[in-house]
């Protein structure tokens, strides 16, 4: 996939680029984007240099992960990340987002904002028929977040996330293309009886 920028009425998103080094591993030293995400702990300036200089431009390369440099603005401060993730099962491309905010930036809505847009444009550019989002169980603020971007909690896995050499519960939810009002690549037969 070619890297692309997207445009909210307040957010810039694009690739994350070396520039962003900095600002990435001063975000990354908050406790809990470390508590609930695969960021390493500690994280060091080495592993900011290697996320935007080898992870970032790879996954786009591969195909197996778009993340995106949240920015208030052309040139203002980075506010967020988010990502999604592709992974094959079965015969399957399996989409999932993940994302953090800078903590300064919590609770202005910048992260549902950024995760509608990032969504819009998997199911209209990257062909996704499913979003999917998880998070282990007491994560109040990423749930907070998926709802408010329009995904629908669907239940609890037990031992859904593998994180720091143990297994956690992760509530687990799915967005589709209707749910943004926009048409699927493939059709959507729900089940009639369960």
């Amino acid at each position: 996939m070619e890297p692309t920028t997207l445009t909210t009425d307040r957010l810039v998103l694009r690739p994350f680029a070396p520039s962003d080094e900095d600002e990435v591993y001063a975000a990354c030293q908050d406790p809990d984007i470390q508590r609930f995400t695969e960021v390493p702990s500690p994280y060091g300036r080495e592993h900011a240099r290697s996320f935007v200089n080898e992870l970032v431009p790879d996954g786009w390369r591969a195909d197996t992960g778009y993340s995106f440099a949240v920015r208030l603005g052309a040139d203002g401060p980075l506010v967020a990340a988010v990502g999604v993730h592709v992974h094959q099962v079965f015969a399957t491309r399996a989409y999932e987002i993940g994302y953090w905010t800078v903590k300064e930036h919590r609770g202005r809505g910048y992260m549902a904002e950024a995760v509608r847009a990032v969504a819009r444009w998997a199911f209209t550019e990257v062909g996704a028929t499913r979003l999917e989002w998880r998070a282990q169980v007491g994560n109040a603020g990423s749930r907070a977040v998926a709802e408010k971007a329009g995904f629908r909690v669907e239940g609890i896995l037990r031992a859904g996330i593998e994180h720091r050499g143990a297994m956690f519960d992760c509530r687990i939810g799915g967005l589709l293309p209707s749910d943004l009002g926009l048409p699927s690549r493939l059709p959507y037969l729900p089940a009639t009886s369960v």
